[in-house]
């Protein structure tokens, strides 16, 4: 397999996350509406289709290989900020404190993935 081949094939399984997880908030939208309620977010049902929407639409993007640099840069900032906003592992305990710092790393790793796919672009 080629070198543009194998960055294809990573750009697409990389956002294949997004894609899912964007529309999985659609059937998911009263629990996670109340958790960002809880953290104080403003409007967290807006919130929460607004960044569904990017999420799949930077995720397809990146998939397709179109606009990746920005698509990619969009979709750290979106990690951030969907970490910062649910898993704010520091105001728990326990299993549920690990959880979430598992998750933390996670994205930490994701994050890494797409900055190599936007230095690829």
């Amino acid at each position: 397999m080629s070198p543009d081949a194998l960055v294809a094939l990573g750009r697409v399984l990389l956002a294949s996350l997004f894609v899912v997880g964007g529309i999985r908030h659609f059937w998911i939208l009263p629990p996670v509406t109340e958790a960002l309620r809880a953290r104080g977010l403003p409007w967290p049902r807006l919130a929460l289709i607004v960044a569904s929407l990017f999420e799949v639409g930077a995720g397809l993007l990146l998939a397709l290989g179109l606009f990746v640099f920005w698509a990619a840069l969009g979709l750290v900032g979106f990690t951030i900020v969907a970490g910062l906003l649910l898993l704010n592992f520091w105001d728990q305990q326990g299993e549920q404190r690990a959880a979430s710092i598992m998750s933390w790393r996670s994205n930490i790793a994701l994050i890494g993935g797409l900055i190599v796919a936007a230095a690829s672009a």
